[in-house]
């Protein structure tokens, strides 16, 4: 009885651990506070942490929501998500009387597309010829197809499928938007699989904790931000130098010289083509984001009508995916390619609020403004019509009195330590002693820049 019971304890425990670590998993998706992963990875790990190690995991896991009177927090937990073509595709269907299919998924680009093209021949409509004037069939032309449909039917199902092909082009657009953020903010942790994930028990704590951190909101300041690599996760990174590791999974959001280091070269050969093509994709959206507004590239003080989200985000994931390209560069030595090809870092859009307290603080412009002002532009370069060198960077940066290395224009950058510190309750970045204060002033649009308007409760 012993015996079985002891089986039974153990296969529980197992199980435990397992749905443990499959909410480490889905938090990858997520945007949870580093206490709350500290204290799933507490309850994971366990025993095999050491009093030192678990007394520094407990710095953050003590503030879990589990542990904390209140038990709420007003930060979103999850990332945005696109409004799929559900509205447009359901409407087709009953305008062309077709047969409901409830395999469609209607957030999949590609079943989209694969509904729009089996649709569209059903009234002769080519796809993407969606000028009203011209690429619709007149009488004759219907007479001809043996489309028996009236003017009137048939422009009603003509302009149904314009409006699912314009809607699946918004759709792209903001799936793509929204990629960009969450590699503007952890990398590619969100593309490990769970087959990967579950690995190796030190590498999944590390990857979780880690990707919380660098999910965590901007503050308004006029210092700089938190680094998101603290002394938690500093110890989960030791315990997987320590014990075995999934460096592979790793690297996929911390790609620190130590951490390449320990990739086979076909391995740093995949992540740097992932890279690489990651920053092509973000160069041709920041393209189109920049010919579609008005910009002050002088300043980068963002004005009236200009797309600061969009830009920031898409800037973020720039400079995100070519820190993890010039750590994989210099981890196979491959730095001589910066004397051909050396993209420079993008600029955010700053506030004029911001901007006016650093002035009023005695404090400047970024001097960085003055290198990005002066070298191409990254889409510019993929495009081949600039060239942008590392001795070009360099001049810049020395005439902007920046050090080109430190800063990270032409190598990887320094990481440092940071202390944790609670994650605090933000409201469009001032910080809020409450949860349901920081609520309340969210539904009344305090701090947005906009006026405030009271809501009905």
């Amino acid at each position: 009885m012993n015996a079985q019971y002891h089986f039974r304890f153990v296969e529980d425990l197992k199980n435990k651990k397992m749905i443990t670590l499959k909410e480490l998993h889905r938090t990858l998706q997520q945007r949870k506070r580093p206490e709350d992963v500290a204290e799933m990875i507490l309850e994971l790990l366990g025993e095999r942490l050491s009093f030192e190690e678990k007394r520094i995991l407990e710095k953050a896991a003590k503030g879990s929501l589990k542990n904390t009177f209140l038990g709420y927090t007003s930060m979103m937990q999850e990332f945005a998500t696109a409004v799929g073509a559900e509205k447009q595709v359901k409407k087709t269907i009953e305008i062309f009387k077709l047969t409901p299919n409830e395999s469609i998924d209607y957030n999949n680009i590609d079943a989209i597309k694969e509904f729009i093209a089996a649709v569209s021949p059903i009234i002769f409509k080519e796809v993407g010829a969606n000028n009203f004037l011209s690429d619709r069939l007149n009488k004759l032309q219907r007479k001809e197809k043996g489309l028996d449909l009236s003017k009137r039917n048939y422009n009603k199902k003509w302009r149904l499928l314009k409006r699912l092909e314009k809607k699946l082009t918004k759709l792209h657009r903001e799936i793509k938007k929204i990629e960009f953020q969450k590699i503007g903010k952890h990398g590619l942790s969100h593309k490990i699989e769970f087959s990967e994930f579950q690995k190796d028990y030190n590498s999944a704590c590390f990857i979780a904790y880690y990707n919380t951190r660098c999910n965590l909101r901007s503050v308004f300041t006029n210092t700089s931000q938190e680094r998101a690599f603290d002394e938690i996760s500093e110890m989960l990174l030791n315990r997987c130098k320590a014990n075995s590791a999934n460096w592979w999974a790793i690297a996929h959001i911390y790609s620190g010289q130590k951490v390449i280091t320990k990739l086979s070269d076909e391995q740093k050969g995949k992540l740097l083509g992932k890279w690489t093509g990651t920053l092509q994709e973000i160069a041709e959206f920041l393209a189109e984001i920049w010919n579609k507004n008005d910009f002050n590239r002088e300043t980068m003080v963002v004005q009236r009508g200009n797309d600061s989200t969009t830009w920031n985000n898409t800037a973020g994931a720039w400079n995100k995916a070519r820190d993890n390209w010039m750590n994989i560069i210099y981890a196979l030595g491959m730095e001589y390619i910066l004397d051909e090809i050396c993209f420079g870092k993008v600029l955010r859009l700053m506030a004029g609020d911001v901007v006016a307290w650093h002035y009023s603080s005695g404090g400047q412009l970024d001097p960085n403004t003055e290198v990005w002002n002066k070298i191409p532009l990254p889409w510019e370069v993929f495009q081949g019509k600039e060239k942008c060198t590392k001795k070009l960077v360099e001049w810049h940066c020395k005439r902007a009195n920046i050090n080109p290395t430190k800063s990270g224009w032409i190598a990887p950058r320094v990481q440092r330590v940071a202390k944790f510190k609670p994650t605090p309750e933000l409201v469009h970045g001032v910080t809020i002693s409450n949860p349901y204060l920081a609520t309340v002033l969210k539904k009344h649009k305090y701090f947005s820049g906009k006026k405030y308007r009271l809501v009905q409760w």
